[in-house]
């Protein structure tokens, strides 16, 4: 004897063939639809904790703090280089350093350039010691201008150089003098008073240089 199909409630006889692949159907159809949800939200939470532990869990580095030059070590080296004393700016607390070096060619030159601390002050000096040189070795880093006038800073007569919008590296103003075998050039953007009393300032190891020579 074969067994009936059971009876549906909902229906009060037995489901056709039809009807009972359509229910299968629809079944899978809302299975499949809640394993895309669940594993919609398993991977949200998962993509979360990942962000959780970039964010909170990654090392963070400090700043990187602004590179001070020693200026008097990298001086001492160009002294035992050259053999000869060289100038080395008094910065305060006026001046920063942001560069100082030796600079071979023709004629070696020490350079050490320095700018303003304070963020409202504006311009820049250059110091430049050419060794066994004169005057005439300065339009060389002018863009070829020759002095324009002369001045006494600190007992020595000096070559001034105007140089607004005649050079390529915004240099509006330099002075320069003679100590001993070597040629001492301040060149910048600051103003003719400002440039004269850092060169006052040097004054005392111009003397020296020159001395030595």
């Amino acid at each position: 004897m074969s067994k009936q199909p059971p009876i549906v409630a909902e229906l009060g006889r037995p489901e056709t063939p039809a009807e009972t692949a359509a229910r299968k159907a629809e079944f899978s159809r809302n299975y499949r639809a809640s394993q895309s949800f669940r594993n919609l939200i398993a991977a949200l939470i998962i993509t979360l904790a990942v962000v959780a532990i970039i964010i909170f869990g990654v090392p963070r580095g400090q700043p990187a703090t602004e590179h001070e030059i020693d200026v008097d070590r990298i001086a001492a080296d160009v002294e035992s280089t050259m053999q000869r004393p060289v100038i080395i700016p008094d910065q305060g607390d006026f001046w920063r350093v942001n560069a100082a070096s030796l600079e071979g060619g023709a004629i070696n030159v020490w350079k050490v350039a320095l700018a303003p601390a304070a963020e409202n002050e504006r311009g820049f000096i250059t110091v430049a010691q050419a060794f066994d040189a004169d005057a005439s070795w300065a339009p060389q880093v002018l863009n070829g201008s020759a002095p324009t006038d002369t001045t006494r800073i600190g007992g020595l007569e000096w070559d001034v150089y105007s140089l607004a919008g005649k050079t390529e590296n915004n240099v509006s103003y330099a002075v320069g003098t003679q100590a001993g075998d070597d040629y001492v050039l301040l060149y910048g953007a600051r103003s003719a008073d400002s440039t004269a009393e850092f060169a006052e300032s040097l004054v005392p190891q111009i003397r020296t240089v020159s001395e030595a020579e």
